[in-house]
């Protein structure tokens, strides 16, 4: 099932794990060895949640890379599938036919 648009993960962290902790950004930042800027960026949801990130997180014990990553693949194809796009067909039109070679 869809969901209809899904939470960017950065709003997780500036919203529930920032203010569990008590810290700030820039000391989640220098904990993780990650860029403040970066990482302002990502909880503002305007960067997504990379790899790296992700992994650093799991480090520190803040929930899972494969959960971050998860969130963010939903978050950015809702937002894909909202854009315009031409019109685009299906290349086969059923399982049995083959391409032309």
């Amino acid at each position: 099932m869809t969901m209809y648009n899904p939470p960017h993960p950065g709003e997780a962290l500036r919203l529930d794990v920032l203010p569990a902790l008590g810290i700030s950004l820039d000391a989640l930042a220098a904990h993780l060895g990650y860029s403040a800027r970066r990482l302002h960026q990502v909880i503002n949801c305007h960067a997504p949640i990379r790899a790296e990130l992700a992994h650093r997180l799991e480090l520190a014990g803040l929930g899972t890379a494969r959960q971050y990553l998860a969130e963010q693949q939903a978050w950015s194809l809702w937002q894909a599938r909202q854009r315009p796009h031409p019109p685009i067909t299906p290349l086969y039109q059923s399982s049995f036919t083959r391409p032309p070679r």
